[in-house]
């Protein structure tokens, strides 16, 4: 096949159709023969048709074998081209498949150039990138020191009521009532009456206010101060004394994210930018595969704000699922009997994990599956599964077809996403990996015209057959 690969792109189409040419004449000239000398034999009524069936079914053989080489030689390519330039450039990973594309002339060698280029290109943008991420990691490091140092717990809030930046001790506090979480409500930490209050006479007078706030989720009392930090631009919230202490060795360090402050808080996630939603990003692991009987031995999850996973807000969480793991199952996650002793029951562990993920996308690799062991224990866990969710099996369909492999090995390796060795299934280091993977879908599927979560579900029910085979 070396001759035909080394002719032109037009060259080789021109004979494709020189191929549906005379197939066509040599079946039709075929067709009459055979339906002649019927004629000598019976009547030419019946020869006729019969030369015209035969010739249809032969027009129709030839018809999908050269439909056949097409999509194999052409189609295919180029899907499969468009989807790795696709990722190079919004992704910083994949390329051309050139054995794949052997087929299509220059295009595969000039494609594989301009990604070549684009990758240096990247590369030298990276160094400047890294080099000013290095500075700004030394000024947060400062940062980080500065309000160690500062005996009062701060959080910094935006004009829509969303925690922008919390402290160690804040940390320590708020995970008292509820996961500490950037985005998320200042409501879902402290009465929104006594606290709007405070806030309303904040704005009114423009200088500091002092209230008193009595947790409603586990009665922790809170002396807390509102600071105003300008017009529009949000304020800082002082906790000044909790009847409670937290270890500062086991306190997270400052975590902030100051694109946040033009958040806006609304209720219309299925109209919202991909961009601009909250993403659980989790996995399970369990002792089985069948949600009706197996149980959850291990829940992992990372948190996605504005594209990126925020450092330090994970769940890894063992559970004691009430039975034998089977040595099967041991032999996958590495989750033993022993460990999970004295773990905490599933309807504990998920009551937990639902106060992390509120007002968020739940999103998981083959969801049906998780979701199947959370729903389960909906109702002695006391919570309602409402939210929104989407799955990396089918938004991997929605960008490369249904004809590729969607498993998360065969996403991390398409996307350049490692995942030591020691973390491959285990629930943490899987839901790390699908949360990877997920930051770089989100810029392709918006350079794909998929800009709402509303769109990206609606894309991917397309391809919902894939999950019930999956499963």
């Amino acid at each position: 096949m070396k001759w035909f690969i080394s002719l032109s792109l037009r060259l080789r189409i021109f004979l494709f159709f020189a191929l549906v040419a005379v197939g066509g004449v040599m079946i039709t000239l075929g067709a009459l023969y055979v339906g002649y000398q019927r004629v000598a034999e019976t009547d030419p009524l019946s020869g006729f048709v019969f030369a015209g069936v035969l010739s249809g079914f032969g027009l129709l053989a030839l018809s999908a074998g050269v439909w056949f080489l097409f999509d194999e030689n052409l189609a295919k390519p180029i899907e499969r081209m468009a989807t790795g330039l696709r990722s190079r450039a919004h992704a910083g990973a994949g390329g051309v498949d050139t054995h794949a594309a052997r087929y299509l002339g220059d295009l595969a060698p000039a494609a594989e150039a301009v990604s070549t280029q684009l990758k240096q290109t990247t590369m030298d943008q990276a160094g400047v990138v890294a080099a000013e991420t290095a500075r700004l990691a030394a000024d947060k490091a400062r940062l980080t020191a500065l309000l160690s140092e500062i005996p009062v717990a701060m959080v910094l809030v935006n004009p829509a009521h969303q925690i922008v930046l919390y402290d160690a001790q804040a940390a320590g506090l708020l995970n008292q009532v509820c996961p500490a979480r950037l985005n998320a409500s200042i409501f879902d930490y402290f009465q929104r009456d006594a606290f709007l209050a405070a806030h309303k006479k904040m704005v009114k007078t423009g200088f500091e206010q002092t209230f008193s706030d009595l947790s409603s989720a586990n009665g922790l009392e809170f002396e807390a101060r509102l600071k105003p930090l300008g017009p529009g631009e949000g304020y800082l919230l002082m906790i000044d004394d909790a009847h409670s202490t937290t270890d500062p060795d086991t306190a997270r360090p400052v975590v902030f994210d100051f694109d946040l402050m033009e958040a806006q808080a609304g209720d219309d996630m299925m109209n919202t930018a991909l961009c601009d939603l909250t993403y659980v990003v989790f996995d399970t692991e369990t002792t089985g595969l069948l949600p009706h009987k197996d149980e959850i031995v291990q829940i992992g999850a990372v948190r996605v704000v504005k594209g990126k996973i925020v450092p330090g807000e994970v769940v890894d969480q063992l559970v004691n699922p009430g039975m034998k793991i089977p040595p099967a199952s041991t032999k996958v996650h590495k989750v033993t009997d022993l460990m999970v002793a004295d773990a905490p029951v599933i309807t504990e562990v998920a009551k937990g994990f639902h106060n992390f993920a509120r007002d968020a996308v739940l999103v998981a690799h083959n969801a049906p599956f998780d979701m199947a062991f959370l729903r389960r224990h909906a109702e002695a866990t006391g919570v309602a599964w409402d939210h929104p969710i989407l799955d990396t099996v089918l938004l991997s369909a929605v960008l490369y077809g249904t004809t590729e492999v969607h498993t998360l090995d065969a996403l991390c390796e398409r996307l350049g996403v490692e995942i030591p060795e020691h973390l491959r299934h285990t629930a943490l280091g899987d839901a790390q990996a699908t949360g990877e993977v997920l930051c770089m879908m989100l810029e392709m599927l918006r350079a794909r015209g998929v800009e709402t979560l509303g769109e990206a579900i609606e894309q991917a029910k397309k391809h919902r057959r894939l999950l019930t085979d999956l499963n």
